[in-house]
């Protein structure tokens, strides 16, 4: 079995800084098993959290002026 993320959104909540995801599943034989499956997660490990400011910190920068 083969599990993709297939998108995902970090924000900001009440609770925390919150990951949403979706992901499909495919078998050894390339059939669909699940197809954009909704989980989501509250960030609590430091190291991860920085890594979601660094990206936060980089698109800061994309932004046309």
């Amino acid at each position: 079995m083969i599990t993709r993320i297939t998108s995902f959104t970090i924000h900001q909540t009440a609770e925390g800084m919150r990951a949403t995801f979706t992901y499909s599943v495919i078998d050894e034989n390339g059939n669909l098993i699940k197809s954009n499956v909704r989980a989501t997660v509250i960030l609590l490990d430091n190291t991860i959290l920085s890594d979601v400011s660094e990206i936060q910190n980089y698109l800061l920068g994309k932004v046309p002026v």
